[in-house]
């Protein structure tokens, strides 16, 4: 038994040295939030999981919904657990994703727990298929005065940093011109370097059909939400029978119905489900397991301290996803032990849990209160 006796959160916001544009956002801070959730036999679970602005109503969420619901329970006991945080997610008053993100944070931290009791890390406990992966940086970003020569310099700096590839920025211009950009970051990134695009569902069929076209020579790993959200799964599947391309998405759905869709439409062939985004890692299994059975690929969208031991615990797992330092400083400063990286290879952290330490002095730095 392992009951559990308290829930801490400290949210984290940190300022980005410039505002990061995509197709139709930007970023200019980095949030997230460390959640410890503390036994009544001295283990401890810790994580940080989200990357939300509304950091005020996800610790809301935690403490007046999730923590009385959660003390004294069995942490041996996971499915119980998470059935007693589930409420959380059925207020319809407010945006599900924040009950989801308040839910994968708790979850991730008694997953942690767990496997600090077992003596175990969490992608052995989980099934243990890999020791490492192959790591690729999200980058490419839109940036006033970039030429299409300052693309190719990028991914020779990515390259030099240790990296195995990129997930490179798109339908934020025309389908001509990102293939532009596109063109020159395989040339800066060389025929070798792992090279995916991202259209954040930019595009329409007929656009993203005709940036597949341009960009079929350039080997291009796969193609990331190419199309607008309101049709986005059979629009994707056109973008699938039509183009060469490998399709990939899931991020945006909430859990395994929305991935199983996808899956069942025809609509892609890698799933980048989100743990953080989507309660936690137990759904994330889910999906995976259902990933399998249809011969589809997982991702996972960001979060490399939580998406390492899942994407290496399963046989379909792909690419551990990380940002620049400019744009995520929290993988690189708040993780005092990371794995360096090594010819493009991120060793999975072998500590029992989530195997991570998190920096004090830097949970002091960007704490928000």
């Amino acid at each position: 038994m392992l009951k559990i006796r308290d829930i801490e959160t400290i949210p984290i916001k940190a300022k980005l040295n410039k505002v990061y544009k995509g197709s139709f956002y930007q970023m200019s801070h980095r949030y997230t939030t460390v959640t410890r959730v503390i036994t009544e036999e001295g283990i401890e679970g810790i994580s940080y999981n989200g990357d939300e602005e509304a950091l005020e109503v996800i610790d809301d969420i935690i403490h007046r919904e999730i923590k009385p619901q959660l003390i004294g329970q069995d942490i041996h006991r996971f499915e119980v657990c998470r059935e007693a945080i589930m409420p959380a997610t059925k207020n319809i008053l407010r945006d599900r994703r924040l009950s989801l993100v308040a839910m994968a944070c708790v979850e991730s931290a008694l997953w942690d727990a767990f496997g600090k009791s077992a003596g175990l890390p969490l992608f052995r406990l989980w099934g243990g298929y890999r020791t490492e992966l192959p790591i690729i940086a999200i980058a490419g970003y839109y940036e006033e005065g970039r030429t299409l020569a300052d693309c190719g310099r990028e991914m020779e700096a990515l390259r030099k940093m240790g990296l195995a590839g990129c997930k490179f920025k798109i339908g934020g211009r025309s389908p001509e011109e990102d293939a532009r950009r596109v063109k020159e970051a395989r040339a800066g990134g060389g025929d070798d370097f792992i090279l995916m695009v991202d259209a954040n569902q930019g595009w329409s069929v007929e656009e993203a059909l005709t940036f597949a076209r341009l960009a079929e020579p350039l080997n291009i790993r796969w193609f990331e939400e190419p199309c607008r959200w309101w049709n986005d799964q059979l629009d994707m599947a056109a973008v699938r029978l039509r183009s060469r391309i490998p399709v990939c998405a899931g991020q945006t759905e909430f859990g395994f119905a929305g991935c199983r869709s996808l899956m069942v439409n025809r609509a892609i062939d890698v799933c980048n489900f989100d743990a953080s985004w989507s309660g936690g890692p137990g759904e994330w299994l889910k999906v995976a397991k259902l990933a399998e059975c249809f011969g589809v690929q997982m991702a996972h969208h960001e979060e490399p301290q939580i998406s390492a031991h899942l994407l290496a615990a399963v046989p379909n797992g792909t690419y551990v996803e990380c940002f620049h330092p400019d744009r995520e400083p929290l993988f690189w400063e708040l993780i005092a032990n990371r794995p360096a990286l090594r010819d493009g290879i991120y060793r999975i952290p072998d500590g029992p849990g989530w195997g991570i330490e998190l920096d004090p002095k830097v949970i002091a730095k960007y704490r928000l209160n």
